[in-house]
């Protein structure tokens, strides 16, 4: 009888996680549904709300400079070549640092200056988020993890960056890059034919 009441106490506690689980999943923002707002300040202490984009383009780039995928991408000029040619079509480009204090990746403000000007990075700003709170309320899970988010404020594309979930530097050319594509694809009024891939990096370094 003691055995019983046992079996049933975890059967129960087992449903109610699954449960929990399950009511966290539905959480999560998908394509289509609204971006999440929110307020950060970037390296240069300056504040930024995602709200106040809205009529524009935003990418959110999670970033993470001691990550191999990342360097990938940095080093070939890949990133900032994303960076420079959608911001001089309007689109407003954030990286966003969601590592805690002590974790891999995560930078001081000045830090993330000297980084960003050494790799000649073009984004609208590097908005730091070490609580991981933006990061978590995004489900960003691996550097770079990426997002486009619509002028009316919804997400457009969530995903890895390209379809070659390598660290190999030459895998960056003849890479399908979704994000180019889907960027390409948006500013012409198009429908974004690939919303979501699997993303691929290193995973976020929350606290």
């Amino acid at each position: 009888m003691k055995n019983h009441i046992i079996y049933v106490v975890v059967a129960f506690l087992i449903i109610l996680l699954a449960g929990s689980a399950l009511a966290v999943s539905a959480q999560v923002v998908g394509v289509g549904e609204k971006a999440p707002d929110f307020t950060l300040t970037d390296m240069h202490g300056e504040s930024h709300t995602l709200s106040d984009y809205e009529g524009r383009f935003v990418v959110l780039e999670w970033l993470n400079h001691d990550c191999p995928f990342v360097v990938k991408h940095y080093a070939t000029g890949n990133m900032q070549m994303l960076q420079e040619t959608y911001g001089e079509k309007g689109v407003v480009w954030f990286s966003i640092i969601s590592s805690a204090p002590g974790r891999q990746g995560y930078l001081e403000p000045v830090e993330a200056q000297e980084i960003t000007d050494e790799k000649n990075a073009k984004p609208k700003a590097v908005i730091l988020d070490p609580e991981g709170e933006v990061g978590r309320a995004y489900d960003a899970r691996v550097t770079p993890h990426m997002y486009i988010i619509n002028p009316e404020g919804n997400i457009s594309y969530m995903g890895g960056i390209d379809d070659t979930p390598t660290t190999n530097h030459e895998d960056v050319e003849g890479a399908r890059n979704f994000v180019s594509e889907a960027l390409g694809l948006l500013l012409e009024g198009e429908s974004v034919e690939v919303t979501t891939h699997q993303p691929y990096g290193c995973t976020v370094k929350y606290e």
